[in-house]
């Protein structure tokens, strides 16, 4: 565009000058024009207008909005009684390490133990996910302004997998004193502690044990994942899940 405009000049030079002054205003109108396109072309490395009338700032804000209101809404979910335990998609199950005992303690006759500690696990994750949710606010404030508007570009689940990927190893660290003082809470500690004596008494039976905390702080976080990129979704297609005025002005832009 520049290289028609400068040829353009050129040639309105060689004219005559009254004919040259009558184009003053196209002169005119033309630099305004070549200035404006200089400046939008500029706009997306200095955080200009990203995509449409949304600027870098506004997308960022918006997709930490989404995710902010989306983990409030599926911690109060899963933080219930049977948030985890009662909903087959998130449920946690024994852990692998310990599928060798359950199958003993099975044919001895106490398998009532191990349901006790299948659903003490999820009990562990149900009381952690509350007192997880400022860990995870905390987190989503870090989502830069560069990520901001390949995420919006993308799928209905972009930032909650962004999210996922950038967090999930800090998260986890953060986590597992959470966890690991809601295992002790619901009695999780104890009732495994009972299993394994029950287990190591039957003879002959190989070494098994499992990390509980690690166990839960891994499925836990995987059921919000779950629901948040649901709730994501949601935010980006369903007008009525833009709970406030940055949702509305920053998915209803899409």
């Amino acid at each position: 565009m520049r290289t028609a405009f400068i040829a353009s000049v050129a040639l309105l030079a060689a004219l005559p000058l009254s004919q040259s002054m009558a184009q003053s205003d196209w002169l005119k109108k033309g630099t305004d024009l070549l200035n404006s396109s200089g400046a939008s072309s500029g706009s997306g490395s200095t955080g200009g207008s990203a995509i449409g009338n949304l600027s870098a700032q506004e997308l960022s804000d918006g997709l930490r909005e989404a995710l902010k209101v989306g983990s409030e809404r599926v911690v109060d979910q899963v933080g219930q009684a049977d948030g985890y335990n009662g909903d087959s998609n998130i449920r946690l199950p024994l852990p692998d390490s310990l599928k060798k005992v359950q199958s003993a303690l099975e044919l001895a006759g106490m398998s009532s133990m191990l349901d006790d500690l299948e659903l003490r696990l999820n009990r562990a994750a149900e009381a952690a996910a509350p007192k997880a949710k400022a860990l995870f606010l905390d987190a989503i404030s870090e989502m830069s302004l560069e990520d901001a508007e390949k995420i919006y570009s993308g799928p209905d689940d972009a930032a909650t997998r962004y999210f996922q990927g950038k967090m999930t190893g800090p998260l986890a660290k953060e986590m597992e004193p959470v966890v690991n003082q809601s295992l002790s809470d619901v009695g999780a500690i104890q009732s495994y502690d009972q299993v394994m004596g029950e287990y190591r008494s039957i003879p002959f039976v190989p070494d098994a044990k499992a990390d509980l905390t690690d166990y839960v702080v891994d499925k836990g976080m995987d059921g919000i994942f779950y629901y948040l990129a649901q709730e994501e979704a949601a935010i980006r297609k369903d007008p009525l899940k833009r709970s406030t005025a940055l949702l509305q002005k920053v998915f209803g832009a899409q």
